[in-house]
Formats: C-alpha cells, sequence, structure tokens
C-alpha cells in the first residue's frame, strides 16, 4: 500500500453491465466525479472478489456522498460479468475487461510468472485504486494484492478517499 504513487489514468473503453455509459471509460467517469475507486478484480469465479463487491455495494452511498465513482473490473467476458450484475445489482459500472488490458495499464499484480498470466484465476491478485479527479486525475492510492485474501475493507478504501 502507498500514498503518493505515480500513474495516469488509462483511456481504455469496455463494456459496462451495470449503470452508466456502455462502453465506459475511466476518463469519462472521472469527468464527472470528485474521485474515482477502481477495484480491480481477479476473475470471475473468485468468492473473495464477489464479496468485496457486496460489500461496496453495501456502502455506495457513502462514496457517493463524498463525489467518488467506484468502478469495479472483471477480466472476463461480458456475458460471464453480466451474471455478477444479475446476482448482485450492484449501483456502480461494472466492466468487462477479457484481455485485462486496464489491469496491465493499472499495474495489477500477477504471481506465477508465465503460468500466472495465462490463467487470471490462478495469476492475478486483487488490486484497488483510489483516484483524485478534482483537476487533472492522478492516482492518489493504491492497494496492491499479494494473495487473493489481500484486499482492504470498505472502510480502509473509505479512508483513502477522505485522506483527498
Amino acid at each position: 500500500m502507498s500514498s503518493r504513487p505515480t500513474l495516469d489514468l488509462p483511456d481504455v473503453e469496455l463494456a459496462n453491465v451495470g449503470p452508466g455509459p456502455d462502453p465506459c471509460s475511466l476518463p469519462a467517469l472521472a469527468a464527472d466525479h470528485d474521485a474515482l475507486l477502481v477495484v480491480l478484480q481477479r476473475d470471475h469465479h473468485c468468492t473473495y472478489c464477489r464479496k468485496q463487491v457486496q460489500q461496496v455495494a453495501e456502502r455506495y452511498d457513502e462514496f457517493a456522498e463524498r463525489g467518488v465513482e467506484v468502478v469495479s473490473v472483471v477480466p472476463e467476458e461480458r456475458d460471464l460479468v453480466a451474471e455478477w450484475q444479475a446476482a448482485y445489482d450492484l449501483p456502480y459500472p461494472l466492466l468487462a475487461d477479457p484481455d485485462a488490458t486496464l489491469g496491465s495499464a493499472l499495474d495489477q499484480p500477477v504471481r506465477f510468472g508465465p503460468l500466472g498470466r495465462f490463467s487470471d484465476f490462478l495469476g492475478r491478485m486483487p488490486e484497488a485504486l483510489v483516484f483524485d479527479c478534482r483537476d487533472e486525475p492522478r492516482l492518489a492510492w493504491v492497494h496492491r494484492g499479494s494473495s487473493t485474501f489481500d484486499r482492504p475493507s470498505v472502510d480502509d478504501l473509505l479512508a483513502a478517499v477522505d485522506d483527498l
């Protein structure tokens, strides 16, 4: 976890199966919000990822009150990601990134070398990023997980937003 990393907001359009524009890009969302919370998931099958999107959804109003848009990104095809939206009715954009383009651009950690890059389920680790969008979007906070369990709590995410 770090407090002042440097990383640009990637201009990548992805399919959105949740609320908001479809296709969706982070710069377009940034233009309408004070901050973005981008949560990069591991895989469609990851139970910890599913639990995280639900926990954030339960407290989404707390992010919205702070002018923050939440965006969750799953490295899978649109139809698999749409299953999450059908199951959880998330109140924020849920993006399908089958080629892990956004995850790669945001330095999402991957373990196990070539094997991990071949299989998201084996290698891709969770990541959460907060972008301050009040002027030029800039990365203000990041948590790069070292295991499937290593992810910030909703309270940690709200604290990161409050530190902007």
